[in-house]
């Protein structure tokens, strides 16, 4: 039996839905972060040593890391559903499965990490300096490259409908979660009218709603 590992309000949810796309089997073992630090419990360690998910166990296996777990699983019981046969479309599958995590997240981990320290508990005459330099980054580094992200991905999904292709991937489960926390942490996907129309569609799935149910409350605010 393949147990996931889910922390709330995680990347775990969309090791979910991929199960839910494939009908598979699995138990969910519930893992609640702190309130204070946001941080995955203790308990996760005794998973996988670096204590984070995503996760998986099946049988004596276990798998972490969202790319590694979605391919693992489509690779063994997708029998040919979720990933393209023909080579262009499988050069996409796999440069988006390596995308979300390698480039797309790390300028919205930035930008939440750097709109964290603004609102930071300090010393009334550092916070100045402090938001200075959080504005800087933000303004220069982080945002243009999330907006160069954000307009890339909406000139793709102008040349085809999902983003390996013609068809619903396993590259649109992954990514799911950078794309949606662009939406929750960039703001409105009004100026991104292919994005927005993606986001919708993954959220109407049938596979997807089960994840949530599953998963319980999902929230990318945080």
């Amino acid at each position: 039996m393949i147990t996931v590992h889910h922390l709330n309000n995680s990347r775990s949810q969309r090791v979910l839905w991929l199960l839910e796309e494939l009908d598979l089997p699995y138990e969910i073992k519930h893992y609640q972060r702190d309130a204070k630090t946001s941080l995955a419990p203790p308990e996760l360690k005794r998973v996988h040593p670096l204590g984070k998910s995503p996760v998986i166990t099946d049988g004596a296996l276990t798998v972490a890391e969202s790319g590694a777990i979605l391919e693992y699983l489509v690779d063994k019981y997708g029998q040919g559903r979720l990933k393209p046969t023909n080579e262009q479309d499988l050069l996409h599958y796999r440069y988006y499965m390596h995308f979300a995590e390698g480039s797309a997240m790390p300028p919205l981990l930035m930008k939440l990490v750097f709109n964290k320290i603004k609102r930071a508990p300090m010393p009334f005459f550092v916070k100045p300096i402090a938001k200075g330099i959080a504005d800087k980054v933000l303004s220069s580094f982080v945002q243009p490259n999330i907006d160069a992200q954000l307009q890339f991905l909406e000139s793709e999904l102008a040349a085809r409908p999902w983003l390996a292709g013609a068809d619903f991937s396993a590259a649109d489960v992954q990514m799911s979660f950078p794309l949606e926390a662009a939406a929750a942490r960039g703001g409105a996907m009004d100026g991104y009218p292919k994005i927005k129309a993606f986001l919708e569609r993954i959220h109407a799935r049938p596979a997807y709603q089960r994840a949530l149910q599953r998963g319980g409350p999902y929230s990318l605010m945080s």
